[in-house]
């Protein structure tokens, strides 16, 4: 790739229940991500952390539509404006725009300002389905309703930040599915997203699995957003995540995953973002080791 990185920070955990991806972004720089990409040739400038109020700062009750809840939505969607616009003018500036979270509620952000003047297609790469609403949602926490959001499902339809119109369903690929709600599971089915579980990964591998997420993202579109949330690893392999959950992707599975689409996705590679590191329930910063080295894998390191 020859495009330059943009990289931002959002320091927002506004959209979870567990303390600590707040300090993602930093411990995602601690890493040593700047370092790795300019080690094989990719200039990398920062953009600086996107303004977030801390959970003390704001109202949880603040912008909850009438027919459910969604925790701390007023500030969530500030946040995610503020962001659209960061990430809007880094594309068109001709930077690849690099998101670290922070908790998965900043994709609305990101996605939308990839999305302002193109059609984008979606790779979501998590252990969770994100496709709550909150009237179906069993927590009110808006990291699991982004996916939802971006594609304008229940009160989120309409909403000038959050849905985004020139993001088609048909175009949007779920890769590592292994924990959905009932709600979500119902609406999956229904819906034109392409989901494929662990189950789909063991039975045809992840390569396999993954080329055809690109082909789905890319049919049609003009440019393709890579949202990596680390749960989508096992905890074995990444236990500094906000929500774990078992029987995830080896470490090779994932850096294999992330070339897969770097080579098949090529120059419609739009923008990309790492979330839900945790800090705090990690080991020696390994996880956030990991983020930085699958964003490389993805934005063109190779082995040889």
């Amino acid at each position: 790739m020859d495009r330059p990185v943009r990289a931002f920070g959002v320091p927002i955990d506004l959209g979870a229940d567990r303390r600590g991806v707040d300090m993602g972004p930093s411990a995602i720089r601690y890493a040593g991500l700047a370092a790795e990409l300019e080690g094989f040739g990719l200039a990398c400038d920062d953009g600086g952390d996107i303004a977030v109020p801390s959970p003390e700062q704001a109202d949880p009750d603040d912008g909850t539509p009438l027919e459910g809840r969604a925790k701390y939505l007023a500030a969530t969607a500030e946040v995610c404006r503020d962001l659209t616009d960061e990430v809007a003018d880094a594309v068109a500036d001709g930077h690849v725009p690099l998101v670290l979270g922070g908790d998965h509620s900043i994709a609305i952000g990101t996605i939308n300002g990839l999305a302002r003047d193109r059609d984008v297609g979606v790779v979501w790469f998590d252990a969770h389905g994100d496709f709550n609403t909150p009237a179906t949602t069993p927590s009110g926490n808006v990291h699991g309703m982004a996916l939802a959001a971006v594609l304008g499902r229940g009160s989120f339809a309409g909403t000038e930040w959050a849905h985004a119109p020139r993001v088609d369903p048909a175009n949007v690929a779920m890769v590592g599915m292994r924990a959905l709600d009932d709600e979500e599971r119902v609406t999956l089915r229904e819906s034109d997203v392409s989901v494929y579980t662990m189950t789909d990964v063991d039975q045809r591998g992840l390569p396999a699995v993954t080329r055809e997420a690109v082909g789905v993202a890319t049919d049609g579109t003009d440019a393709v957003h890579v949202s990596l949330d680390l749960d989508f690893l096992d905890p074995n392999e990444a236990p500094g995540v906000g929500t774990p959950v078992r029987g995830g992707a080896t470490y090779r599975e994932g850096h294999t995953a992330m070339e897969v689409v770097s080579r098949t996705a090529g120059d419609r590679l739009g923008s990309l973002e790492l979330v839900e590191v945790n800090p705090i329930l990690d080991d020696s910063n390994r996880t956030a080791e990991l983020a930085v080295e699958l964003g490389a894998s993805l934005l063109g390191k190779r082995i040889l």
